[in-house]
C-alpha cells in the first residue's frame, strides 16, 4: 500500500474501534478496482470488487447473482467521505456491466457508525443483513419447556433438517434475506448431509415425537489472513448458520431452548463468543436474536438491482 493508503487505513481503524471495541483492526485492503474521491479536508478511497455467483453455488441462496461490492477506505472522514465515495461509485456503474436483473451493489460497514450510515441510506442502500455477536457466557441457561427435548442431530435426521431449513429459507426470502432459486432444496440437502456426516453441532427440538426446531451450528477461527479475521476479533468463534422453528410450534420456547443448548456447547468448547447473520426486516429474527444476547457488529447494505444505487 502507498503511504496515503496506509494512513487512511490506520485512521479508519482508530475511528471505528473507538466506536466499537469488538471490531478487529483494518489490517489489509483487498485487491480490486481503486476509486478515489474528495472527502472533507482529505481524499478518500475505495476498492471495488466484482462477483458473479454461478448457478448452483451456495452464495446464490442469499445473494444476487451479479454483485459490485465497495470496500471503503475513509480515514477519519465518516459521513462526508462515504458520501463522496458513493457518488463516484454511482458514476462508474455504467462501466461495470452489471445486468438490471439479479444484481446488487453491496457495502459492509460497522453497525455502530450511525453517522456514516446516513450516507448509505441517502444513496439508496438498505440494511438487509447484519453480522451480530454474542460474548461467551452472555446469559445463563434456562430450563427447557415441559414436553420439549433438545438433541443432537444424526444422519438419519436429514429429511427433518431439510424440511425445517426450507421453512426458514422461504420465510427469509419474503424480507430479502434469502433469494428464491430453483435447486435450493437439493443444494441444502447436499450441504446438510455432509455436515451431519461430519458430526457438526446441529441441534433438533422434538415435541410430542415430532421434530419442530432446528439450529445448525459450527465453528470458525478468526486467525490472521482469514476472511473471518476481517470481521471478528481473534479467537475461535461459534457460528449459528440456520435457525428454524415450525410455525405451529412458535412462541413456545423452542428457539430459546435450542439457542441455550448451542451457547452452552460453544462456551464449553472455549469460544470467545458466537456470531450469526440475521435480516433486520425479518420481524422474528430481529427480535429473537437480541433477546439471546446478540447485537449488531456489521451491517450489510444493499441496493437491488444495482441500478437502484443513486
Amino acid at each position: 500500500m502507498s503511504s496515503t493508503a496506509e494512513r487512511l487505513v490506520a485512521e479508519q481503524s482508530r475511528r471505528l474501534q473507538a466506536l466499537d471495541p469488538l471490531l478487529p483492526p483494518w489490517a489489509r485492503v483487498p485487491d480490486g478496482l481503486v476509486l478515489t474521491a474528495a472527502g472533507e479536508n482529505t481524499k478518500v478511497a475505495g476498492i471495488l470488487l466484482r462477483f458473479t455467483h454461478p448457478p448452483g453455488s451456495m452464495a446464490r441462496m442469499w445473494s444476487a447473482a451479479h454483485v459490485s461490492e465497495l470496500v471503503p477506505v475513509l480515514g477519519a472522514t465518516g459521513l462526508a467521505g462515504m458520501d463522496a465515495l458513493l457518488t463516484v461509485w454511482r458514476s462508474r456503474l455504467p462501466d461495470l456491466s452489471l445486468p438490471r436483473d439479479d444484481s446488487a451493489c453491496v457495502v459492509s460497514w460497522p453497525s455502530r457508525d450511525a453517522e456514516t450510515g446516513r450516507a448509505l441510506l441517502d444513496h439508496g442502500l438498505v440494511p438487509l443483513s447484519v453480522i451480530a455477536v454474542r460474548s461467551a457466557s452472555e446469559s445463563p441457561r434456562r430450563p427447557v419447556p415441559d414436553g420439549l427435548e433438545i438433541r443432537r442431530a444424526e444422519p438419519r435426521d436429514l429429511e427433518d433438517c431439510l424440511r425445517l431449513a426450507m421453512v426458514e429459507q422461504s420465510y427469509s426470502a419474503m424480507m430479502g434475506g434469502a433469494v428464491p432459486r430453483a435447486g435450493t432444496a437439493a443444494l441444502k440437502r447436499s450441504l446438510l448431509k455432509a455436515r451431519l456426516a461430519g458430526n457438526e453441532p446441529i441441534w433438533l427440538a422434538d415435541m410430542s415425537g415430532v421434530t419442530v426446531g432446528l439450529l445448525e451450528c459450527g465453528y470458525n477461527d478468526a486467525s490472521p489472513g482469514t476472511w473471518t479475521a476481517t470481521r471478528l476479533l481473534p479467537g475461535r468463534w461459534g457460528y449459528v448458520n440456520c435457525a428454524s422453528v415450525q410455525p405451529s410450534a412458535r412462541d413456545r420456547g423452542v428457539g430459546r431452548a435450542l439457542a441455550d443448548q448451542a451457547h452452552a456447547t460453544f462456551d464449553a468448547a472455549g469460544t470467545v463468543g458466537s456470531y450469526l447473520y440475521y435480516n433486520p426486516p425479518n420481524p422474528l429474527s430481529s427480535v429473537f436474536w437480541p433477546r439471546q444476547g446478540y447485537r449488531p457488529l456489521w451491517t450489510i447494505w444493499e441496493a437491488r438491482p444495482a441500478c437502484a444505487l443513486r
